[in-house]
């Protein structure tokens, strides 16, 4: 029989152990600690074996060895012998496009609680950035989610992105849904819509730098390209880009977008010098791996065919992190309805990125790329209480990052596997 966290808690104080003689000033109900857990504190650090991370006021108040660090007497305690603690996690890359999400002002808050579970924090997202939805229905989300209705992540997003066409493969989902989102055809027009989506709470653009439609892929002007970058980075935010080739990429190197928001398997390989260039442009890249085996097995292509496009891809993000590129772990979930992330972590593993690396793109690197270093990305003093518990360390099976127990936003649990 499994014993809960509380009743172990009642035990050892009982027996007058650990906990009781570690405790230091009353805590707050809202503390935690999470006691006993192998915990990586950052990608460039040695990780702590048997240590304790100790939250009050949602930000890290401790962290250390079990035995040295103090526990808040009233902290709700979690016995974490045998599990793993990082940094909570980011998805760079979602879209609040699901049919349980898309129309949030129609669920109730146990149903939305539900759907962001079932899409993003159980699989240890704290943090996540929606490069393409409807502004509105985020603002929404995030404001029940600020309430404490609502249990979720951090929502970043961008609203509604920029195309000059609206993309074939969405056009039934947007007219079904109801959704409107427009199109741009002058600079002028572009960047007043750049800023009243600022206005409105989005914190970053999307630009569709290729549009694929039938039989073709359009792709956007440079000069209308570089006004919508131009008018975000004016106002600090970042800019993602949805390339399809390598046209697609060159407009939005040339535009200075910031993020790259896929691979590009169906054109050609990434040679060593093209890598480069993207990494001298200082852009990071999604490489959302798990979309080409969606899309592909959608589309009825055989094994081969999938095999073929998956491994072009994951050669293209190889490449891309030889030449010293940043990369930010991100699916496209939302638009795929694959949830489960242990397929784009093993491609990520499969091409060639370490623990460290694939570590550093769910926690450190975007908390770099996006500006929130300073208070999140890894586990330390001072830092936000945004914390994962895995059930078996990534270190040694890289899908272990899947296998989540406890995802902690702000010292509250949001998501636990038990209950």
């Amino acid at each position: 029989m499994r014993i809960g966290p509380f009743v172990s808690l009642l035990l050892i104080l009982a027996l007058g152990g650990t906990y009781q003689s570690h405790a230091s000033d009353v805590g707050h109900a809202s503390d935690l600690a999470l006691v006993g857990a192998r915990i990586y504190l950052s990608t460039s650090e040695a990780p702590i074996e048997s240590g304790t991370v100790v939250v009050h006021d949602g930000r890290i108040l401790s962290v250390g060895p079990t035995a040295k660090v103090k526990v808040l007497r009233g902290a709700k305690v979690i016995d974490c012998k045998g599990l793993v603690v990082t940094a909570g996690l980011w998805n760079s890359h979602i879209h609040i496009l699901t049919p349980g999400l898309v129309h949030a002002d129609r669920l109730s808050v146990e149903e939305t609680t539900e759907q962001l579970q079932e899409m993003l924090t159980r699989w240890g997202f704290t943090t996540v950035f929606d490069i393409a939805s409807v502004l509105k229905n985020d603002n929404l989300i995030r404001r029940r989610i600020a309430s404490g209705e609502v249990k979720g992540p951090r929502i970043l997003t961008v609203g509604e992105p920029f195309w000059v066409k609206t993309p074939i493969y969405v056009q039934k989902f947007l007219k079904d849904n109801d959704i409107h989102i427009a199109e741009v055809h002058s600079a002028a027009e572009a960047r007043e819509r750049v800023r009243q989506q600022i206005r409105d709470g989005a914190d970053g653009i999307k630009i569709f730098a290729n549009s694929v439609e039938y039989k073709e892929i359009l792709t956007m002007p440079l000069d209308l390209a570089k006004a919508i970058v131009e008018e975000a980075h004016k106002a600090g935010k970042p800019v993602f880009a949805h390339v399809s080739n390598n046209e697609g990429i060159s407009v939005a190197i040339e535009s200075g977008v910031d993020v790259l928001a896929h691979t590009t398997p169906t054109d050609s390989a990434w040679s060593p010098s093209f890598a480069k260039s993207l990494v001298d442009a200082h852009v990071a890249l999604t490489p959302t791996l798990t979309l080409w085996d969606a899309e592909s097995k959608k589309a009825n292509a055989s094994q081969d065919d999938i095999d073929k496009g998956m491994g072009r891809a994951a050669a293209q993000m190889e490449a891309f992190v030889r030449a010293g590129g940043q990369v930010l772990f991100g699916t496209d979930v939302g638009y795929i309805q694959k949830f489960d992330t242990s397929e784009e972590l093993e491609w990520m593993s499969r091409g060639g990125m370490s623990f460290q690396q694939i570590l550093a793109s769910l926690t450190t690197n975007p908390a770099q790329r996006f500006g929130y270093s300073a208070h999140s990305g890894r586990i330390a003093k001072g830092m936000d209480g945004d914390l994962v518990v895995l059930s078996v360390d990534p270190a040694k099976d890289i899908t272990a990052f899947a296998r989540v127990r406890y995802t902690i936003r702000g010292g509250q649990v949001i998501y636990a596997a038990n209950g």
